[in-house]
């Protein structure tokens, strides 16, 4: 009898024990979420002298005509009146190239993951070639979409804290990084639909077009996860992911670095009056630099500027999608006030927590800023970072 009791004892330990090695999976995620939380929570606040100021912004809660936005299930309405108007503004997209696959060019394998050459056509008349970073395992992945002049960079060959896809994929993310090669060596920089002669889209648009379809190739890929894509970009790349995963809503989140995420004309690297941005014209070319009498902007951008549009409206269009400003030197914590705007938006859909910036002096990114960067990726993609109430 007392060697059963000790069995069944012994037994009910042990299923015990299973049951807590069971569980530990799970929570062991939420640890790690929990501390993940811990080192970002504070870039969803902003500073005590920017909060609840909305400055001279266009209410995002307000339509077009003065119709106030009151409910919750006034929203959806609103945010397709300011999709539709930007896209008539810059140019309506052609069809989305849904039904492609990323081509292997070449593959070398790394330490922890397998780097492949890839392409694929991200524009109607146009294809890319880029890199593709993939953990090792099969299991399926979150991934990022990393956007630059070049793809290089991102993966580790260029200038120090912008290889974003390396960095990633060495964090269990699989990555796509892109660039517009030959339009950089070219100094045009940017996409131009049907040609550069006479595009019918604004450049930038058309980045955010090209972002969609790589989001569409990358999103087949047996490893990865199609709910869980973000996209990233610095500077140029970061202006890029800002509109791709503004005017493309399947980005589950993204990060945008020192774009200037609003219009700006003190500050010559905010420069969306640029050819290559919102101010598409024949060429030739203005000048490139600041907006002077003698050389002055034409094009779009200024009409947006005359009749009161800015870019906190496609913010907007991210809610309820997190996504992080990576803030430096053209992204001061004065700019929190166009993004309560956004918060506001995600106050009335009831969400809280959607709208970061961290902020540095230098336009540079740096391990810091980068660190908060990754952290955003793995709280809101790897471990589905919910609303901390």
């Amino acid at each position: 009898m007392f060697f059963k009791v000790k069995e069944l004892l012994c037994g009910m330990f042990l299923f015990m024990l299973s049951l807590s090695v069971g569980a530990q999976e799970p929570q062991s995620d939420a640890l790690e979420r929990k501390r993940i939380w811990s080192k970002i929570s504070r870039y969803f606040t902003p500073p005590a002298e920017f909060r609840g100021d909305f400055g001279s912004y266009r209410s995002l809660l307000e339509f077009y005509d003065g119709r106030k936005v009151k409910t919750k299930a006034d929203w959806p309405a609103r945010r397709q009146e300011i999709y539709n108007r930007w896209s008539e503004l810059m140019g309506r997209w052609p069809a989305l190239l849904t039904d492609q696959k990323l081509t292997i060019l070449d593959s070398v394998q790394e330490e922890g993951y397998k780097q492949y050459k890839v392409k694929f056509r991200w524009l109607p008349n146009e294809e890319t070639t880029g890199f593709l970073l993939v953990p090792d395992g099969d299991a399926e992945k979150p991934a990022v979409i990393s956007v630059y002049y070049e793809p290089n960079t991102a993966i580790g060959d260029g200038k120090p804290y912008r290889d974003y896809a390396l960095q990633l994929v060495k964090r269990g993310f699989v990555t796509l990084s892109l660039g517009t090669t030959e339009a950089s060596k070219d100094q045009t920089f940017s996409l131009y639909y049907p040609s550069i002669e006479k595009a019918e889209v604004q450049p930038l648009s058309m980045l955010a077009y090209a972002a969609a379809n790589a989001w569409h190739a990358l999103a087949k890929e047996n490893n990865v996860d199609s709910t869980r894509i973000g996209i990233v970009g610095h500077s140029f790349g970061g202006k890029w992911a800002m509109f791709a995963s503004t005017l493309f809503d399947k980005f589950a989140c993204a990060v945008w670095s020192d774009p200037g995420i609003v219009f700006d004309e003190a500050r010559g690297s905010v420069n969306y009056w640029e050819p290559w941005y919102l101010g598409y014209h024949p060429k030739p070319w203005r000048k490139r630099g600041m907006i002077t009498e003698e050389n002055p902007v034409v094009g779009l951008y200024p009409r947006l500027v005359e009749e009161g549009y800015d870019l906190h409206e496609l913010h907007a269009l991210m809610a309820p999608r997190p996504f992080l400003v990576s803030g430096g030197s053209e992204d001061p914590p004065s700019r929190w006030i166009p993004l309560n705007h956004t918060i506001k938006v995600n106050d009335l859909l009831g969400y809280e927590n959607r709208v970061a910036m961290s902020n540095r002096p230098e336009h540079s990114p740096n391990e810091e800023a980068n660190e908060i960067v990754y952290s955003f990726f793995e709280y809101f993609l790897k471990y589905n970072g919910i609303e901390t109430k």
